[in-house]
């Protein structure tokens, strides 16, 4: 089992920036995917951002690339999404989660979740 833990949503106005964390315990492996989805309300989760932890290569969605931005620390078994030039359209609750094997970017093939952390863009 793994557990993941989210921290550091919030409120901004747009154009401002925000940094999430995720911590991962329990049974973690070098051939882990780890990565970010978000809801906003009336919607489905969708694909933020994503890496592969043993080769560190990163994988966006298509209404992020080039302003967020996911990194890791394998000392803290952690991964961060550094969240910049953030638009109303950003708001939605983030999850992190992870999965053995290849980054995907369905929700399906994700079998561990964090309990999610609130993005809040103003206008």
């Amino acid at each position: 089992q793994v557990q993941l833990a989210e921290s550091g949503g919030g409120s901004v106005q747009a154009g401002g920036s925000l940094r999430l964390s995720c911590a991962a315990s329990g049974r973690t492996s070098s051939s882990f995917a780890m990565g970010w989805f978000r809801q906003a309300p009336g919607k489905e989760r969708e694909f933020v951002a994503a890496l592969y932890w043993s080769m560190g290569n990163t994988y966006y969605g298509d209404s992020v690339k080039g302003r967020f931005f996911i990194s890791r620390d394998s000392t803290k078994n952690a991964v961060y999404l550094q969240m910049n030039s953030l638009k109303p359209e950003d708001t939605a609750v983030y999850y992190c989660a992870a999965r053995y094997g290849s980054v995907y970017q369905s929700t399906q093939l994700y079998p561990y979740w964090g309990q999610g952390t609130q993005v809040t863009v103003s206008s």
